[in-house]
């Protein structure tokens, strides 16, 4: 279903939220790092620059994210890629911390998945994760009210589509009470993307892949069609480019008590 080229058309404006995140992230020399939900693994590989001295491991349940990632010139011996669903990951020592960019709005219940994770991290581990924040705009509206409408609500029945990042005081309060000291905010990215269609290009790359694979290539094209007029009319082009706001939540968090004691 992923497209890892189609993915990283826009990689700078993707990339940006990542190294946000990571710059509010303190951990000093952790030994093993583990990028949940890891794509293409590019940002990932800089994981290995950032702590030269730790193992760093990816993990995502697209072969061919994970097929790019492992591919990738060059590549630190000290990275390695696995798949495997983020629900289900456990890991298989002591890891210090877990960095997880732009995923968890693919996870059902993903609270809980977030309580797992953090169940996983000692005193002293990290946990910091981003995740898009814009549900209620153009972009979002327009899939949903085409996915519900008479022409495609049958063909898309059932399909999985990415959904909306908690308020970061949920965030806050969730791993608070679980022991860790808790930086959470948000950020408006105003890109200014470049193209004929660029909307409609980022969310190829990501929000309509599960769409596009659901239908047959007929039916790809004229949904694709349809979904590129409302994003022209939501966000028309100025001379410098087509202006892309994008609200995204961020948390990083150190565990400053063990789990299972009273704060």
């Amino acid at each position: 279903m992923w497209d890892p080229v189609q993915y990283q058309q826009f990689g700078d404006e993707r990339s940006r939220p990542f190294f946000d995140l990571l710059a509010r992230v303190g951990a000093q020399a952790p030994d093993v790092v583990v990028d949940l939900g890891c794509g293409p693994g590019t940002l990932t590989a800089a994981l290995t620059r950032r702590w030269p001295g730790a193992v760093v491991r990816g993990i995502d349940n697209s072969a061919e994210m994970i097929e790019a990632a492992r591919a990738q010139p060059g590549r630190d011996q000290r990275l390695s890629f696995v798949q495997g669903d983020v629900r289900d990951w456990k890991p298989d020592g002591g890891v210090d911390v877990i960095v997880s960019n732009a995923v968890l709005q693919w996870v059902p219940d993903h609270l809980a998945v977030l309580a797992r994770w953090a169940g996983f991290l000692q005193t002293g581990g990290w946990l910091a994760f981003q995740i898009p924040g814009n549900y209620d705009q153009p972009s979002h509206l327009a899939l949903r009210e085409l996915a519900s409408s008479d022409r495609w609500r049958s063909p898309l029945a059932g399909v999985q589509r990415s959904r909306q990042a908690a308020d970061p005081a949920e965030y806050l309060d969730l791993l608070t009470r679980a022991g860790f000291e808790v930086d959470a905010w948000e950020t408006t990215y105003l890109h200014v993307l470049h193209g004929e269609d660029p909307v409609l290009d980022w969310y190829k790359g990501t929000g309509l892949r599960p769409v596009l694979a659901a239908l047959r290539p007929e039916q790809a094209a004229a949904f694709l069609d349809e979904y590129r007029a409302r994003m022209s009319e939501a966000y028309p082009a100025a001379p410098y480019g087509t202006v892309f706001p994008f609200r995204r939540v961020f948390v990083v968090a150190v565990r400053v008590t063990a789990p299972g004691s009273d704060r």
